[in-house]
């Protein structure tokens, strides 16, 4: 039970600098003549000038992060009009789009958790619909009966209206008797209400409970309770930055009436004898086969969190006794439990980690039992079954599969997997061995199950095999490339067999590089329309993400983030050296806490790229703890309230590192009004400053999804066919490709 947000996967941001003196935000860029009457409209400069330690910072759009503000709303507006405008103008767009959809719509879409008696929750997308609804099915071969479509789902008055309802998230009750289901508005994460269905009859029971972003919910034995985790209830006129403080964890009781009235059991101010920060995030967990509840606390992104243990039938109790058993100082990213023995993934001496194992009773660190030692291989993820313990490895990039017995003496084994690429794991402590979901840069997922008494891997047929999941002609390359400081930064290259090396290939490469997360192989068959077009993409596997454990991520946090986006740059430099690509051929892409490393890419080598894609990136690290979701990420990265912080913050900043009169990279931003991690004001005030600063005449488009959110989270699937589309065929014209050239009016 991991006590860190799932949510804040998609998002981090800030720190470094070298230099002192004096810093300014520059503005005369910002007097340059208006744009023309067919281009986008021109924002009014309005410098504030704020002062930290001694350094005097001008920031000419701050107005813009009002975004209640008619005028900015009015703009922003204008904008999105002018982008679409655009991009309606290219030649090939509307024939891409339709190839994309073609070859999105030729298999469902479907996940599934198993459940015990040789039963499935599903979740599936047909191939024509636009969000997955969720069924349920006995038997792998039986039919799929609907419990959850989403969008027939009332939500209150306040979230009617921001866009097409999505399943954020599911947890069936112990026995299978209902299943609580987390529905998301237009990527609304923040407003996601939990509602719970009863799965014999899809019944809404009418239990509802709001602001259920990351609610991470557990039934309690007797299906008659579910803990689970929500925002406060702010009171008018409070600060935004107060929005995700003061997180805690709940106790609700079926048909019990109002959940406004749930009482809370852990979190701030929850436990009189244990004392939350106000920006922690606590998790609780009770799960299947073990009488024993588990309480997590994270800072909020760190990857090590505080640990706590009680049985599950004290949860209700006032006076609950939580014992500790992991602080933030032992280095405890994760823990699990089956029976009495509690299973810990932990980085203390052990920077690729390792697997420990203590007693629930009286948990002990001190002689906490090692069940699979550190190596060379990455520890990333544990998982309980009824049989063992199932551990996955990621290797040079590529994941592994452990399985651990139980028992006074555990024995390990290696299952041999049929596709060699990455794993997503579904496990149950009641159900013995394991679902897999294998993929690979070149080949689709496919659900397979793992029999631990045959030791079998085979295919589940749950998801069903497309006619375009393995494409021949397609490889993928993994490659070492030295960058600025002699540091081997892994680099994945997928391209169309036999692909000429002349420097002619448009490439798209992304980045991202943070919270220790990894970017592993994966397909979609839609990018296929992108390859058939000569595309390449690659990945830049760079410092700040998890590829080589807590080490690496340390390598691109705090002081050492430049690490990210200059590894981002040495891999770009590799694919022009070695003749992939060329500098007019070459864009970069990152979003979310990427949109620092794209960022910061761009406008320390704007020569490199001929253009770049900004997805709801993280983008003025100086003003981000100023939002709700920026407190949060404050452990991680900093604040400007120390020296120290705003240096390190500025210097990641790529809204202060636009230069007037430079010839940047046709650049297009891309954010969702929804959005709760990262506000819409990044994108707003990167595309004004780049409007009036680039001076190599390219486009600098806003590109803005009114009923979305953080990127593709909550969205549709014509949402991101027609987001894919824009992407591809801005970047093809950028490229100057034949075909991808605007049409004159």
């Amino acid at each position: 039970m991991s006590a860190k947000r799932s949510f804040l996967i998609a998002l981090l941001f800030f720190f470094w600098l070298g230099a002192f003196g004096l810093l300014i935000r520059r503005t005369s860029a910002q007097t340059n003549s208006a744009a023309s009457k067919s281009g986008p409209p021109v924002a009014p400069v309005r410098p504030i000038t704020d002062d930290y330690f001694g350094t005097k910072v001008v920031d000419p759009y701050r107005y813009m992060e009002n975004l209640k503000d008619p005028e900015v709303q009015s703009w922003i507006k204008a904008q999105s009009d002018y982008t679409n405008a655009t991009l309606a103008a290219i030649a090939g767009r509307a024939a891409l789009l339709a190839r994309i959809k073609q070859l999105d719509q030729s298999v469902p879409q479907v996940t599934a958790v198993p459940l015990p008696g040789d039963a499935y929750l599903i979740q599936k997308r047909l191939p024509t619909e636009d969000v997955a609804k969720l069924y349920f099915r006995q038997g792998l071969t039986g039919s799929d009966k609907l419990l959850v479509d989403p969008e027939k789902v009332k939500l209150s008055p306040e979230n009617a209206g921001k866009g097409r309802n999505a399943i954020a998230y599911f947890q069936p009750s112990l026995d299978a008797k209902y299943v609580a289901v987390g529905i998301g508005p237009g990527g609304s994460e923040a407003d996601t209400e939990l509602h719970i269905f009863e799965i014999a009859s899809g019944r809404d029971t009418g239990d509802v409970i709001y602001r259920a972003w990351g609610a991470s919910p557990a039934w309690l034995p007797g299906d008659h309770a579910l803990v689970y985790g929500k925002l406060q209830k702010l009171d008018a006129g409070a600060p935004a930055t107060d929005k995700e403080k003061k997180f805690a964890a709940y106790i609700h009781v079926l048909t019990s009436g109002d959940s406004e009235k749930d009482p809370r059991i852990f979190g701030y101010d929850a436990v009189p004898s244990i004392k939350i920060e106000p920006s922690y995030w606590p998790q609780v967990a009770a799960l299947p086969a073990s009488n024993y509840a588990i309480a997590g606390v994270s800072d909020g992104a760190d990857p090590n969190n505080e640990y706590y243990v009680e049985p599950v039938s004290d949860l209700a109790e006032k006076n609950a006794a939580w014992q500790k058993f992991a602080a933030f100082s032992d280095d405890v990213n994760d823990v699990e439990v089956h029976g009495d023995d509690l299973y810990l993934l932990s980085f203390k001496n052990a920077l690729r980690y390792k697997v420990l194992r203590t007693d629930a009773r009286k948990p002990d660190l001190a002689t906490a039992e090692t069940i699979v030692p550190p190596s060379q291989s990455v520890v990333t993820n544990i998982n309980p079954a009824q049989d063992g313990l199932y551990v996955q490895l990621l290797d040079g990039g590529i994941n592994r599969l452990l399985r651990v017995t139980y028992g006074p003496h555990p024995q390990t084994e290696e299952i041999a997997l049929p596709v060699t690429g990455s794993i997503e794991l579904i496990t149950d402590p009641r159900v013995p061995g394991a679902l897999i979901e294998l993929t690979s840069w070149t080949s689709a997922a496919t659900i397979y199950r793992y029999d631990p008494a045959s030791k079998r891997v085979t295919d589940t047929k749950l998801q069903p095999k497309g006619p375009y999941d393995d494409p021949p002609n397609i490889e993928a390359e993994e490659i070492k490339v030295p960058s600025y400081d002699g540091v081997q930064v892994p680099l994945s290259i997928v391209h169309r067999k036999n692909m000429p090396l002349d420097g002619s290939n448009p490439t798209l490469m992304y980045g991202y590089g943070a919270y220790a997360i990894s970017t592993l192989p994966f397909y979609d068959p839609t990018a296929l329309a992108w390859y058939e077009r000569g595309g390449i993409l690659a990945i830049c596997h760079a410092r700040g993400g998890g590829d080589y454990g807590e080490q690496w991520h340390l390598a691109g946090k705090l002081a050492t983030k430049p690490n990210t986006w200059r590894d981002f740059i040495a891999c770009g430099q590799y694919l022009v050296d070695h003749k992939y690509t060329s500098p007019s051929h070459l864009a970069g892409t990152g979003g979310s806490a990427g949109g620092i490393l794209i960022g910061r890419a761009f406008t320390e080598r704007p020569d490199l790229f001929a253009a770049a894609i900004d997805e709801v990136g993280c983008s003025d690290t100086l003003r981000m703890e100023t939002t709700a979701n920026g407190v949060p990420n404050i452990p991680e990265f900093g604040s400007t309230k120390t020296e120290d912080g705003f240096k390190a913050l500025y210097e990641m900043s790529s809204y202060d590192h636009i230069k007037p009169k430079t010839p940047y990279p046709a650049v297009m931003f891309e954010t969702g009004i929804n959005d709760p991690r990262v506000d819409p004001w990044h994108m707003a005030k990167m595309t004004a400053i780049l409007q009036a600063s680039t001076s190599s005449g390219k486009a600098v488009l806003l590109r803005v999804e009114y009923a979305g959110g953080h990127g593709g989270i909550g969205g549709t699937a014509a949402q991101r066919q027609l987001r894919d589309a824009d992407n591809w065929s801005f970047l093809l014209w950028q490229f100057g490709v034949a075909g991808f050239q605007p049409t004159k009016k």
